[in-house]
């Protein structure tokens, strides 16, 4: 069977990846002086504790060294394999390994889906559901990549501070919004992270993002609600995200809705207390 190889970007932990038959590799962060492993050394908890503290943080790309390391540990079992990284817009590593795959004369395959986090998450399922029909790694790419633009994340930002830290907008932008308790939606939605609307309350903000992912389904995922799969995701915030799914329980009534954690790439930049919610479209 062909191998699905990602990276933690995709939110799946060394457990899970273990658990579900995928491979994990680990995104690095600097944070002071050192440098931590996400799912390795670098927990959610510790994480954001760190970033509460005041810890400078930042993303960083893994190594081609250990992109390859882990390709060549996956092919002395495997004939081939899918590398599913984060999205091409949003950071250089897919290029990399890209570039990297020329060297494995057909045997590695870079779907570059535009995803992160939680999609990227039900793209690695959806890669691994295709490998176990028998479909070569050349097939699950194309694909995937067929697919890139059915998905959307809606995030409203608890605070403005760590988009401040970040570089990504002014101080005076970010002080004035936290003055008046804006809560700024965000959208990703293909290649690009992008403002999307202002709330002045929580409830709005939730009621923003719902309504989105609804309109989604209306005028891209054919208006079956069945078509799509729905995500919550968070950033250090499981209690909100718990009300927030009770609350879609009405307006999605015929949903699961899964909750999962943001990755970490994004919550660097976002801070603690963000809440999200994803949709992507059924590829079975």
């Amino acid at each position: 069977m062909t191998a699905i190889v990602t990276d933690s970007n995709s939110g799946i932990t060394q457990k899970e990846a273990r658990e579900l038959g995928v491979y994990v590799l680990p995104m690095p962060f600097m944070i002071e002086d050192g440098t931590y492993y996400e799912g390795k050394d670098l927990t959610q908890d510790v994480f954001y504790k760190k970033m509460e503290a005041g810890a400078r943080i930042s993303t960083s790309q893994p190594t081609p060294e250990e992109v390859t390391g882990l390709w060549d540990q996956v092919l002395r079992e495997q004939e081939q394999l899918v590398y599913i990284p984060m999205s091409s817009g949003l950071s250089g590593s897919c290029q990399t390994a890209q570039l990297l795959a020329g060297d494995y004369e057909g045997r590695v395959f870079v779907a570059d889906n535009q995803r992160i986090s939680v999609t990227q998450r039900q793209s690695v399922k959806d890669a691994l559901a295709l490998a176990r029909q028998g479909m070569g790694a050349g097939q699950i790419k194309e694909i995937l990549e067929q697919d890139r633009f059915h998905s959307s994340i809606y995030i409203m930002l608890e605070t403005l501070t760590y988009l401040k830290r970040g570089g990504r907008i002014t101080p005076a932008a970010a002080a004035l919004g936290n003055i008046l308790r804006l809560k700024p939606v965000l959208q990703i939605q293909g290649e690009k992270l992008d403002a999307f609307a202002k709330a002045r309350t929580s409830a709005q903000g939730r009621t923003i993002m719902t309504n989105a992912v609804k309109n989604d389904i209306a005028r891209r995922f054919g208006g079956r609600e069945s078509g799509v799969r729905l995500f919550i995701a968070h950033s250090y915030n499981e209690a909100g995200a718990a009300a927030y799914r009770e609350e879609l329980k009405a307006e999605f009534p015929g949903s699961d809705i899964e909750i999962q954690c943001l990755s970490l790439s994004i919550g660097c930049h976002l801070g603690p207390g963000a809440l999200a919610l994803a949709c992507t479209q059924n590829l079975s």
